[in-house]
């Protein structure tokens, strides 16, 4: 055998050495990963498609599992695909998620599902064009309004704060929007108004802000009262900061709290391993979107109605340890 031959023998011998320890080393998919992995997140300009995306990619990224993130209308949408199990995981609003757990509202029997953490808390958003007439609630009556899109959290909270303000969902001439189309049509003129629920900021109203002036109507206390009294008990009263799309004072708002919800057939092991995930991503993911600073351990356990999924639990036993 010449030299160079032994050579050549000797390289490809420690390739395939290489090559297989390099293989010994790459990490193995978690036992449930062996189905792809849905997250139900909203319309493509809203917080939770956004989060959900950057929480699909850390997950193909650091467990190499097949994860995406699916449009949807929102919470109402998201909470049906998780009761059928065409997702695995899904954003929604606590009050969606009370009627989903007790089968009344936009559900007609109570869904299996479970709450994986409470993220943070939504704004209720009423927008209008800057230079609108319409100051109040009360003044949309006549008007042509998006309470938002079908299967949505924003239809359920648009409808309770027009009649915690005494005005009649029939009063209001309703487009039906999703965020992306409520845009469009405030931007033509074809709408009035429109109402969202988001995080702060919500890519798309921010988007718009920058090219057309708009206002943020104001929910007051009272109403924020009345509506969470004769509902699921989860709306408080907040302000828009300063700044927030451009306003130049602070604008009264109601919130909602938002969580990240799961079947309770999922595996235990599924749970534990997107939530070390989420935590541990946080810090990245926030700086692409404010919202996920707010995630804290000690607050994500209140999920109320809903109860903890056992690997839920089991994530933030551990972690205090």
């Amino acid at each position: 055998m010449s030299v160079r031959w032994a050579g050549r023998m000797l390289a490809a011998v420690v390739a395939m050495a290489l090559l297989a320890g390099l293989a010994g080393c790459a990490p193995e998919k978690p036992a449930w990963a062996q189905h792809p992995l849905r997250i139900a997140g909203g319309g493509v300009t809203g917080v939770y498609y956004d989060y959900g995306a950057h929480l699909a990619s850390a997950l193909r990224r650091d467990l190499h599992v097949d994860a995406e993130v699916v449009q949807t209308n929102g919470s109402v949408d998201n909470l049906r695909l998780i009761g059928e199990g065409k997702a695995q995981l899904g954003f929604a609003q606590s009050d969606a998620v009370a009627d989903a757990v007790a089968g009344t509202g936009d559900f007609e029997t109570p869904l299996p599902i479970r709450a994986a953490a409470r993220l943070y808390d939504e704004y209720v958003h009423v927008v209008v064009r800057a230079d609108s007439g319409i100051r109040s609630i009360s003044e949309l009556s006549g008007h042509t309004v998006s309470l938002g899109g079908a299967g949505s959290g924003v239809s359920v909270v648009a409808r309770r704060v027009l009649a915690a303000s005494d005005v009649a969902v029939g009063a209001v001439h309703d487009a039906a929007l999703g965020l992306d189309a409520a845009i469009a049509a405030l931007t033509d003129h074809r709408i009035d108004a429109f109402f969202w629920v988001g995080g702060l900021p919500t890519p798309g109203i921010q988007k718009l802000a920058s090219r057309l002036p708009i206002r943020l109507l104001s929910i007051g206390a009272d109403v924020v009262e009345r509506a969470d009294a004769a509902h699921a008990g989860v709306y408080r009263s907040a302000e828009f900061p300063v700044g927030a799309y451009g306003s130049v004072e602070p604008t009264v708002a109601m919130t909602v709290p938002n969580y990240l919800v799961t079947s309770a057939d999922v595996p235990d092991s599924l749970v534990r391993d997107v939530l070390a995930e989420l935590f541990d991503t946080r810090a990245e993911v926030a700086r692409s979107i404010p919202a996920a600073a707010l995630l804290d351990r000690r607050l994500a356990i209140f999920t109320d109605p809903i109860p903890l999924h056992p690997g839920a639990a089991e994530y933030y036993r551990d972690s205090r340890q």
